[in-house]
Order: structure tokens, then C-alpha cells, then sequence
């Protein structure tokens, strides 16, 4: 506890500067059946790293530029899209933060989340090409939206993080670390919660472990969990 007290303090602005604009994100809890186990996927982040060093956490990062260009091999369920519109986003926002999630993990992990072109596709980014060998692309259809969080104000880095949810029971690629997650490994829910973790990644565990409990319809309808802080405090609603 002692150690996530002095990590959070760091990470505050100091100098009494404007809240900087919160960043787009996106991040994919992976989880599979080991037996009669559950399990999902997390990594350490590098000491290196100036936004939650040393922290356990799920495959994703940052909105490149290069994610809102890149064409799907399959697209987002309808109802996923709208669920993401609904919190403020274009179609076309809505994508890209898919895209940018299964970039980050394939990237970080190794392992794809693909589905075969029509036709091949060469990416003036390479990462795509490594990605499906110009063959297959980002597969958006098997992901669901469950939580957003926008970090706090007070924090000198911040993101409007989106949440999505993969059955990795049959994910592609040999999994693998990277020099920005460190540590992979499969965990149960329970495991999961003994790692060094921050606080919004406690949060998302709770829904994580309702969701796979009681798997929601799919519908537009269904309400998107919603962290953020208003006047200091912190704020769990929905949108």
C-alpha cells in the first residue's frame, strides 16, 4: 500500500498547471477456461514507464494517429458500436480505439486478434503488416465494451480509457513480454487482485468478474460502467 501511496503522489502535477486534456485509449481484458479456472491476462509495466510503473495491468495503450486509417478485416458489433458512441465518440473514434486495442496487444503480447481479408492488404505500418503477412487484419467483431475511466485531474498524464472484453480461448500467437509489459502471465480474478495493481484496474476486475458471472445481452441498451472525478471525488455512474 505504502508503495502505491508514493507511486500516485509521483505521478500528481505539482506546479500548479492546467489539467492536462485526457488522451484516447483502449485496453482488452483477455480471459480464457484453464480447467475449471478462469483466467485473464496481465503485465507488469516497465519501471520506465512515467504512468503507473511497476503496476499490473491489461494489454492496450494510446490512440496512434496511423489506427483511424487502418480497415478492418471485421467490424464492431452494432451494438458495440453504439455503446461506444453513446459515450462521445464518432463511428469512426469507435474503431480506431478498437483498432488501437488490439494493436497495443499484439505489440505488447505477441498474440492477434485476426480475421482474413478479402484481398491482401499492405499497411505503410509495419506493425500491420507483421500483424496477418498482409493477409488478415484486426478482427473488432469479438469484442465487447464494458468500462470507461478517464483518469484524474490532478494526474500529470491523463486517459479516456475504454475497456473491452475478448474470449481469448482461441487467440493466435505464441504469447511473449515486451519492453513495455514485462511479466505476462494468465491469473484468475483472485490472483489478479494479490498483484500490484492501481486502483482503477480493482475497479475494472469487479466488473470484469460480473461480466463473465452473468454475461450481458447484446444490446445497445446495456449501460457502460463510468469512473471518473468530479470535485475531487470520485464518481462511479453510467452512460
Amino acid at each position: 500500500m505504502e508503495t502505491t501511496k508514493k507511486r500516485v503522489i509521483a505521478e500528481n502535477r505539482k506546479d500548479g498547471s492546467k489539467a492536462p486534456r485526457p488522451k484516447d485509449a483502449s485496453t482488452i481484458i483477455i480471459y480464457r477456461n484453464s480447467g475449471s479456472r478462469t483466467e485473464i491476462l496481465m503485465g507488469e509495466r516497465s519501471a520506465r514507464h512515467s504512468f503507473m510503473p511497476n503496476t499490473y495491468v491489461f494489454p492496450g495503450g494510446r490512440v496512434d494517429a496511423g489506427d483511424s486509417r487502418i480497415i478492418p478485416a471485421k467490424d464492431l458489433c452494432p451494438d458495440v458500436l453504439e455503446r461506444l458512441c453513446r459515450g462521445g465518440c464518432s463511428p469512426a473514434r469507435a474503431r480506431a480505439l478498437a483498432i488501437a486495442a488490439i494493436r497495443e496487444t499484439f505489440e505488447e503480447t505477441g498474440l492477434r486478434i485476426a480475421a482474413n481479408y478479402d484481398k491482401p492488404r499492405r499497411s505503410k505500418v509495419s506493425v500491420w503488416n507483421e500483424f496477418g503477412t498482409v493477409t488478415c487484419g484486426p478482427d473488432l467483431s469479438e469484442l465487447d465494451y464494458i468500462v470507461r475511466a478517464v483518469t484524474p485531474p490532478m494526474r500529470k498524464k491523463r486517459f479516456n480509457t475504454r475497456f473491452f472484453v475478448y474470449d481469448g480461448n482461441e487467440i493466435e500467437g505464441e504469447l511473449g513480454g515486451s519492453d513495455e509489459l514485462l511479466d505476462m502471465k494468465w491469473v484468475t480474478l483472485e490472483e489478479a487482485r494479490d498483484l500490484e495493481i492501481p486502483a482503477i484496474t480493482e475497479f475494472v476486475l469487479n466488473e470484469v468478474e460480473g461480466y463473465l458471472r452473468n454475461p450481458p445481452k447484446k444490446t445497445a441498451l446495456h449501460p457502460v460502467k463510468l469512473f471518473k472525478m468530479v470535485n475531487g471525488k470520485r464518481v462511479f455512474t453510467t452512460e
